[in-house]
């Protein structure tokens, strides 16, 4: 069987299935596991994965590289100086116009066996050096929040794409039938620039989108437990009521994957009462482990809270949790980086190392790949005196787990921070290389839309070796 021919039959499950809801007559558990059992039959790996799942810890906003992970001597010393001429082409629409450099006034160290650079703002997750392979290379085309978080969500600065975490729901199917297989937590009650449109299914069927649930709530998923009063075999007859409404309904309308989406939630719904009250309940863990996440301090108890629960679903068989620090573009520094990237990276430094330490001592981390970045990176050019303003031409997220060689860096920006410049990699880099590691390959996966086949980096982007090999 050819590539094409695999991605053309990948293509029909949908249609197939909603014959098979037209067919009516079975229980809603059988139905459930039945459909389950077949996508994880055709749920055909391009080669051998070296990760199971991924976490990926967004930083909303853009986070300034040039005070994390990528030191700039040069910096340090031009600063107040305008950006010499050999840097200003081609740029246009970053930074005020004439403004001087900005100083990055870190303390920076070498840390672990590799001797990982990493400034004092991220003491914990220095820890974890030899475990993350810094990418200091990035580039994207999104140069607001809209679409830098766009495309660092779909591969495409304009809306209408699925989100990575929809692509790997799509493509490998749910390893636990009772939780959903892509599942969203924010740090606040808030959402991000975009909303719901960042873990969206887009062109494919609404059941691939994301689930978002509430960490920080007693109830993280709403709805979950059933009314009091309510006994299981009650419910179980409404259930398959509603969902023979819904068959006969969706018989006559095919077209609307929505509904299939709804039918699908409420038979994902009904399983999950029995494993997602014990899969978001921290009550068992300990308070060491809690301790390690910083559960024990405001200032990090609802991130740390998040990367625990990200670890208790992955260890659940849930494929892609993304996890966003700094809900609603908090780690935008037009003014005051100094404050603004301090607080934050107190909120979040010291809840990822406890999630790749924990990761590590259980023996998920090589299983697991965890991602860690923004929509994009700062200028080294100042903004209103104090700030930093938007940078997609270069900037740097890491891995760590999940097969990825840790304790290196990949690539290079030039000596301001500017530009990346040595080992580029774009946004379709970035998750064509995700999608490796899970076995997938970018160009063999796809789904047909109208007759056109469409593919998860839009036909580039390319796996970089180096992750593997340094």
């Amino acid at each position: 069987m050819t590539p094409h021919q695999k991605d053309l039959r990948v293509t029909t499950r949908s249609p197939d299935r909603r014959e098979f809801l037209r067919a009516g007559g079975v229980g809603l558990g059988s139905l459930a596991l039945s459909w389950l059992s077949q996508r994880e039959a055709n749920a055909d790996l391009h080669h051998p994965p070296r990760a199971k799942s991924v976490i990926w810890l967004f930083m909303e906003g853009g986070p300034s590289h040039l005070d994390l992970v990528d030191p700039k001597p040069l910096l340090n010393e031009l600063s107040g100086q305008p950006l010499p001429a050999s840097f200003q082409e081609p740029i246009t629409a970053m930074g005020e116009r004439g403004a001087p450099l900005l100083k990055a006034p870190r303390t920076w160290k070498r840390h672990g066996q590799s001797g990982l650079w990493a400034s004092e703002w991220i003491p914990h997750i220095a820890e974890c050096a030899d475990d993350i392979a810094v990418i200091r290379s990035c580039w994207t085309n999104g140069i607001n929040h809209a679409g830098g978080v766009c495309q660092m969500n779909t591969c495409i600065n304009v809306a209408g794409r699925p989100s990575l975490g929809s692509w790997i729901h799509y493509g490998l199917g749910t390893a636990n039938e009772n939780l959903p297989s892509f599942v969203v937590m924010c740090d606040s009650t808030g959402r991000p620039v975009n909303g719901p449109r960042n873990w969206g299914s887009g062109f494919m069927p609404a059941s691939h989108q994301g689930v978002r649930i509430n960490g920080a709530s007693d109830e993280p998923i709403a709805n979950l437990n059933p009314p009091d009063g309510v006994e299981s075999q009650r419910q179980s007859r409404k259930l398959e009521l509603l969902q023979a409404f819904n068959q006969q309904y969706a018989a006559t309308r095919p077209q609307q994957s929505e509904l299939d989406a709804r039918i699908r939630s409420y038979e994902l719904a009904f399983r999950m009462q029995a494993d997602a009250p014990a899969a978001v309940d921290l009550a068992n863990e300990s308070a060491i482990t809690k301790q390690l996440y910083g559960m024990d301090q405001k200032e990090t108890e609802t991130f740390g809270r998040n990367c625990l629960l990200a670890r208790r679903l992955v260890e659940r068989g849930v494929r892609f949790v993304q996890l966003y620090s700094g809900t609603g573009s908090k780690w935008d520094s037009h003014t005051k980086i100094e404050a603004n990237h301090s607080r934050l990276c107190k909120s979040m430094d010291r809840p990822v190392a406890g999630l790749l330490k924990d990761l590590k001592q259980r023996g998920l981390l090589d299983e697991t790949l965890v991602v860690w970045g923004g929509e994009f990176g700062r200028t080294p050019m100042s903004e209103k005196g104090d700030g930093r303003d938007h940078n997609p031409t270069g900037f740097s997220i890491w891995m760590a787990g999940g097969g990825v060689k840790g304790g290196q860096t990949i690539g290079s920006t030039d000596d301001l921070g500017l530009y990346a410049v040595e080992d580029k990699m774009h946004v379709r880099d970035i998750h064509a290389s995700i999608l490796w590691l899970l076995g997938i390959d970018n160009m063999q996966l796809s789904y047909n839309v109208s007759g056109r086949l469409e593919r998860p980096t839009i036909n580039e982007g390319s796996f970089n070796q180096k992750l593997i090999n340094g």
